[in-house]
């Protein structure tokens, strides 16, 4: 009797999945999406600022690439280091290529990297069809993600296809490099140096310790028919700018005008469509130095309900 053909046959095992590839390899995709996000957050963080949208409210605090500029520096070099890791195993281990973790993750990224494209294109091409404005802001943002998807999606696909060796991936690996730095060095070209950010960050501050000033002075209003003589007659009266930690400076200047003073960095970015916010003038241009906004209580105007005073006025 002839053995059977089917039990003689020498099976080529699975590649089992240990924990050390589990990780590596949950890692690595998680370090890959953690920094294409960042990396398109930090694009559009810079186009919105170098092509802002007149008819939108975009003060100058809403800008900021410290996170997205931080987590690329620390998460890029932590891919890098993963892929590197897990390409020498293969390399001692070409079965561990086969892996089920690794086949469901490349293909989740393709699929991933897909919809991105797919969904940037559709996005793109109903703003032509509906006849809505394709501004350069809107045209770099559609490029950035497209660029970032196709470069994804053809990374992969090669990886999945063996049509990466260990000179294409350095290759890819500089290309990444040099786009994630030059995204960075135009980031603070355009949105200025970390201190520059900082110095903005006072101004933004100043601007809300003002309208929250503002609002303790129509407060007092209310309640007592006249306007405080000095700061220190409102209740909650004590909020000082956190930059130079002196307080702001207020001045009565009439019945129902006054100035409400501070001294700012830089000059306030004015590219927004006032109408959107007609009472709150505390966001309009402002020049670097000292800078008094004048503020008039119309006494026929209706305010928000006055809230008690809970400290001793005079």
């Amino acid at each position: 009797m002839e053995p059977n053909q089917n039990t003689s046959m020498n099976s080529v095992p699975r590649p089992k999945t240990s924990a050390k590839d589990f990780f590596l390899n949950l890692g690595a995709i998680v370090a890959l999406y953690t920094f294409v996000g960042n990396l398109i957050s930090l694009l559009f963080t810079i186009i919105d600022r170098a092509y802002p949208v007149i008819n939108s409210y975009n003060y100058y605090g809403s800008y900021s690439i410290s996170w997205p500029v931080a987590t690329l520096i620390i998460v890029f070099p932590i891919y890098i280091l993963l892929m590197w890791l897990l390409e020498k195993g293969y390399t001692r281990e070409p079965e561990k290529k086969s892996v089920g973790i690794r086949k469901w993750l490349s293909y989740i990224t393709l699929f991933l990297a897909g919809l991105a494209l797919a969904g940037d294109l559709v996005y793109v091409l109903y703003y032509f069809i509906d006849g809505q404005e394709l501004t350069t802001g809107f045209i770099m943002k559609a490029l950035s993600i497209l660029v970032v998807a196709l470069g994804v999606f053809y990374y992969y696909i090669s990886d999945i296809m063996v049509k990466l060796n260990g000179a294409s991936r350095k290759v890819w690996t500089i290309v990444s490099v040099v786009i994630i730095l030059a995204s960075i060095v135009w980031g603070f070209s355009v949105l200025g140096s970390p201190r520059s950010q900082q110095l903005l960050k006072y101004d933004m501050q100043k601007v809300n310790d003002l309208i929250n000033i503002n609002g303790l002075v129509i407060n007092y209003y209310q309640l007592k028919g006249t306007l405080p003589k000095t700061l220190s007659d409102m209740a909650y009266s004590n909020i000082v700018d956190s930059q130079s930690g002196k307080p702001y400076q207020y001045e009565k200047t009439g019945e129902t005008t006054y100035n409400l003073c501070a001294e700012f960095n830089k000059a306030a970015n004015d590219k927004y469509n006032p109408s959107t916010y007609p009472y709150d003038d505390f966001i309009r241009v402002h020049p670097a130095g000292r800078y008094c906004y004048g503020r008039t209580i119309n006494p026929s105007q209706t305010y928000p309900k006055p809230y008690p005073l809970t400290s001793p006025t005079k």
